[in-house]
Formats: structure tokens, sequence, C-alpha cells
């Protein structure tokens, strides 16, 4: 697998047939509610951040850079380089680029389960449903999909569980491709340039 793909997993790119799909929600004890309700404040408070990432593509081949999150909409994926790959979320779309070989692609954030990180309010019922909901020691699990197109892939957040804090997430594409992203060295809070989620192409000039 390229590393094209492999960045396009974290977006997951949607299939036509993904409506078809069917989805069941996780069954959840009292106790997994009050937990989930804490983790939905929680998500919801989450207005931006700054960190490192580390990148674990469906072949193994690692990645890392640095990512910037402000919600609603806007998120950016800057990875070190020689890595020629550029990831911009903003003004509804998801933009992919890699200079390495000239090529551009765009997503509407809608159609991506990344998209379910962005929006202004989190849910995890309703327009989302969750599938999955996991307690390792310390950590919690969340796999998410759009109630409608749960076809387009799932986003499973970590997170730690005491106190909580999003620790990085993994996105399984509608192939059953799954990228994972681990974030460290975390800034909460914040405004930044509003350039960052603006896509100019860095080659334009060369």
């Amino acid at each position: 697998m390229n590393r094209r793909v492999a960045c396009l997993v974290i977006v997951a790119l949607a299939l036509p047939t993904a409506a078809l799909a069917q989805v069941r929600a996780a069954v959840l004890s009292d106790a997994d509610q009050a937990t989930l309700a804490g983790v939905q404040r929680y998500l919801n408070g989450l207005r931006s951040l700054k960190a490192r990432f580390l990148q674990i593509g469906p072949d193994g081949v690692t990645t890392q850079g640095t990512v910037w999150l402000q919600r609603p909409g806007r998120m950016r994926f800057e990875y070190d380089k020689p890595s020629p790959l550029l990831l911009v979320a903003g003004q509804g779309t998801v933009v992919f680029h890699d200079s390495q070989l000239g090529q551009t692609t765009n997503i509407p954030v809608g159609n991506t389960p990344l998209g379910l990180l962005l929006s202004d309010t989190i849910t995890l019922s309703g327009d989302v449903t969750l599938t999955d909901f996991q307690r390792p020691p310390g950590q919690l699990l969340l796999t998410l999909v759009r109630t409608r197109t749960p076809g387009d892939g799932s986003l499973t957040l970590d997170l730690n569980a005491s106190p909580l804090a999003l620790t990085g997430w993994s996105v399984v594409d509608a192939q059953g491709r799954q990228t994972q992203l681990r974030i460290s060295d975390v800034q909460l809070g914040g405004r930044f340039d509003q350039s960052l989620f603006t896509f100019v192409d860095p080659d334009q000039d060369k």
C-alpha cells in the first residue's frame, strides 16, 4: 500500500454503496452510559489543540508530523519532511496533497469519519451510532459511525480514562483498511492562524 492510500484512509473516502450497510449500536450498561455522558461533555469542551502525531498506516509504515485541530471543521496534518504529504480540512472540505506525485484530492468533510471529530457539537447518539465501547486498563475506546452511512467507515477514539484526555484515534475505511494515529505533546486551547486551514499548493511557485 502506498503512502497516498494510507493518508486517504485517515479520512476514509466513502463509496457509493456505503448507505447499504447495516449498523448495530453497542449494548451499554448504566455505568457505561454515565461514563459516555462524561466523555461527550469532555469532547464538546475540546475546541482546539496542537500536538505531535505518529501515524501507523495499514501497511505498518509510520510517519510523524504536527496536527492542528480547531472545531468546527478545521484540521491540518503537516507531515515531517521528507514526506511529501499535507492534509488540510476547512470550509467543508478535506484536501489531501502529495507534492511528490503532484496530486491533490478533495473530499467533503461530511463524507468522512474524521468529520465526526470536527463537528461543532459532538454527539454519541442520533446521527452518530456508537458501535463498540471498550475499557482497557486506563483507557476508553469508542467506535463511531454515521448512522445513515455506516459504510463510509468508522472512527475509534482513544482516550485516557482518568483524567479524561484524547490520546489518539484510528480510522477504518470502507475497504476495511485501518490507519492509527497517536498524539503527544498536546497543547489545548487557543486560536490558530486561519491560514493553516486553507490549502495553498506548496508547489505553485516551483
